[in-house]
């Protein structure tokens, strides 16, 4: 039995998806959990017994919006241990090492815990440009990405090809106990993405450089927590200073595919270009 939390999420729900063409026995979790789930909420341990009876492999998503989310998820992980889970896949970012305050911690611990375990480290979401992100939203409402990265390139990924890794991490016989670097195939600015996304889209989107302080208070400004925008605000002057400039093999070594390109994923995502302010458009993550 493996255990998905936030099976609903940009990334658990295509895990959900991949798992279901398995043997694999799965079990949804989520805080609204719907008919066949279990509801789970990680500020909420009355909820944690019942979703771990009988599982025996997890899929980790962090609380969203938490800087510090070790001090939820490790006495999770470690009932998790109690209750027989054997196998954990944790999901985590590119930017993120081992030992690092916050998920880091979460990172540097998770082999120690359970006998068999990965770590992935995606690179940015190429969701986020067309899903619920700020970068979506920015996109369609007034043309233009706002980012502290300056003319830094980014390997964005697709979440399919994350959650490929994913599903191999928790059912390949032999466990990868290691942490995989996930990146598309190629590196990206984010003037190149906003290039890629009028071509596509049909509709003009620039890329906005602004500095850190500006991005923080933006991300503030559009409803996220103060600590949270900070972190985010960040992590692009991180990128600015080239920390995400790389590619990996990691989707091509372990599921023996190359990675989805931006441009073909906005093809998929965008059949017809970027909706209009106010139009439904395209679900998000």
């Amino acid at each position: 039995m493996i255990l998905v939390i936030g099976g609903t999420g940009t990334t658990g729900r295509l895990v959900t998806a991949r798992l279901a063409a398995t043997t694999h026995p799965t079990r949804v979790a989520s805080r609204r959990a719907s008919a066949g789930d279990v509801r789970f909420d990680w500020y909420d341990r009355s909820t944690h017994a019942a979703a771990l009876d009988g599982a025996t492999g997890l899929y980790l998503i962090a609380p969203v919006g938490d800087a510090d989310p070790a001090q939820v998820m490790l006495p999770f992980l470690g009932l998790a241990r109690q209750a027989g889970v054997r196998r954990a896949v944790l999901l985590s970012s590119s930017a993120i090492e081992a030992g690092e305050p916050g998920l880091g911690e979460v990172q540097s611990r998770l082999g120690g815990m359970f006998p068999e375990w990965a770590v992935l480290r995606p690179s940015w979401f190429m969701e986020n440009f067309v899903g619920d992100h700020p970068h979506a939203t920015s996109t369609r409402e007034r043309g233009e990405i706002v980012s502290a990265t300056g003319d830094a390139r980014v390997g964005f990924v697709d979440p399919a090809d994350i959650a490929e890794v994913a599903v191999r991490a928790l059912t390949d016989p032999t466990p990868h106990d290691t942490e995989h670097v996930i990146t598309g195939p190629e590196a990206l600015s984010y003037a190149d993405v906003a290039a890629i996304l009028t071509d596509i889209g049909g509709r003009p989107v620039r890329h906005r450089a602004v500095d850190e302080d500006a991005l923080a208070a933006y991300h503030e400004a559009h409803g996220l927590p103060p600590d949270f925008a900070r972190l985010l605000a960040g992590l692009d002057t991180a990128i600015a200073a080239g920390a995400e400039d790389r590619t990996t093999s990691t989707v091509a070594d372990v599921t023996g595919r190359p990675p989805r390109s931006f441009r073909d994923f906005c093809r998929d995502r965008l059949p017809d270009g970027l909706p209009t302010v106010g139009g439904a458009g395209r679900p998000g993550a």
